[in-house]
């Protein structure tokens, strides 16, 4: 597309054209996506407790997202008066902002990825570093005790599990042997058996596969690792003090992270945009209907461990991440590595 608004509009005007509607077409579905996502998770809430979610506004109750969207940005944005005003702006838009960029290289099929970079994992971890920025400032700037607790829990949270989930990235590209997304899809073809694509089928990565799901879990922040929020002590967190479109975009780019982590679930370790198995009918299938067939289920687990699961207390937040998470993933380094080196290069 890009290469086809060079020829017709010139270069450098031809190229910001097509790049533009190609964001835009990442962009626009995937708002879309957190609107519905929104109501099936309360959907996949009330079906577990028994009770019947949202089923007034629209067929099924479909359009309650959009209600809620409608009634949040019709409300008064308000700013407390102690609070740093123009730091307190910026936050929920660094955090709405970071969790859209992190799309730019998320493949959808063979051909269907907006930056095909060579370093497209480096890439996603250093986006998803910066999120942590949105909150802390949201914490500080509200000059409020509890939200900027609830920063200080979030931003060690966050920074706590990234280095798990760095580990556990790290022994996905020593098997892959690239950073590249595409080809650590590529790679998961036909891995397991001869005809089973992902590399969660393998015994050696599938510890893996487990730890970054729930790693997952606590880096977005859900339950049951929702510090962040915990209603009994920091009545909303570090969002207490915000309202109108500023607390809506705190919502839009939490949902967005949420969908991106099931994303990279299903890229890293369950074959991405490949058919389950390698099955030459099944390639007859669009690469994004099996990406997003995957997402919705990793995304129905992260709402079926909400609905049922207890929230953490702090230290044993902590105690999971650095005193369980953080040796496994560096002795399954360790032995992933060991393994390619006596296997794969003989040494």
């Amino acid at each position: 597309m890009t290469a086809w608004f060079q020829e017709m509009l010139g270069l450098g005007f031809g190229w910001f054209v097509g790049t533009t509607i190609l964001i835009l077409l990442i962009a626009l579905p995937l708002l879309l996506v957190v609107a519905m996502i929104v109501y099936a998770d309360r959907k996949i809430w009330a079906a577990i407790a028994l009770r019947r979610g949202p089923n007034v506004v629209g067929p099924w109750g479909v359009l309650q997202s959009f209600a809620d969207g409608l009634k949040v940005f019709l409300k008064e944005t308000i700013i407390p008066t102690s609070a740093n005003r123009g730091l307190f702006l910026i936050a929920p838009i660094i955090t709405f902002t970071v969790a859209l960029i992190s799309w730019a290289v998320i493949p959808f099929g063979p051909d269907m990825v907006l930056a095909n970079i060579n370093v497209g994992l480096l890439y996603i971890l250093a986006i998803s570093s910066l999120g942590v920025y949105g909150v802390v400032i949201a914490g500080w700037a509200s000059n409020s005790k509890y939200p900027f607790y609830s920063a200080m829990r979030a931003a060690a949270q966050m920074v706590s599990y990234e280095v798990s989930i760095g580990f556990v990235l790290l022994a996905v590209v020593m098997w892959a042997g690239t950073f590249n997304l595409q080809d650590i899809i590529l790679a998961q073809q036909a891995h397991v058996l001869g005809f089973i694509n992902g590399f969660a089928f393998n015994p050696l990565l599938f510890p893996m596969a487990v730890v970054f799901l729930i790693s997952a879990l606590a880096e977005t922040a859900r339950a049951p690792f929702d510090l962040t929020e915990a209603e009994s002590e920091l009545v909303a967190g570090y969002q207490t003090e915000y309202s109108s479109m500023s607390f809506a975009l705190y919502w839009l780019g939490e949902y967005a992270n949420v969908i991106l982590m099931c994303a990279l679930n299903a890229i890293l370790f369950w074959g991405g945009w490949l058919p389950p198995v390698d099955w030459e009918p099944l390639y007859a299938v669009p690469g994004i209907v099996w990406l997003s067939m995957k997402i919705l289920i990793f995304f129905f687990i992260f709402s079926w461990v909400k609905a049922t699961v207890p929230r953490y207390r702090y230290d044993q937040l902590m105690r999971l991440g650095w005193k369980v998470f953080l040796p496994l993933s560096l002795i399954w380094v360790v032995l992933i590595s060991g393994y390619l080196m006596l296997t794969r290069y003989g040494l």
